[in-house]
């Protein structure tokens, strides 16, 4: 399992703050931003391996589940 932030989302952020450099904007004056969108995994491979059995209800909550 994994809980991080989605990298995906972080992208596009990054590029947001490159937009505004580009523009002009000094980087010391641009504020610091916490991720605000997550992803939960579950690898069920790696589980299987382990002896895990994980419950239903976690796995239902899982963004992603790898089989």
């Amino acid at each position: 399992m994994s809980y991080d932030a989605d990298h995906q989302y972080l992208r596009r952020g990054a590029a947001t703050y490159v937009d505004k450099i580009l523009k002009g904007a000094k980087p010391g004056d641009l504020p610091v931003e916490r991720s605000t969108k997550f992803v939960f995994e579950i690898n069920l491979k790696t589980d299987k391996q382990l002896g895990i059995t994980i419950p239903p209800n976690i796995l239902y909550q899982a963004t992603k589940v790898i089989k």
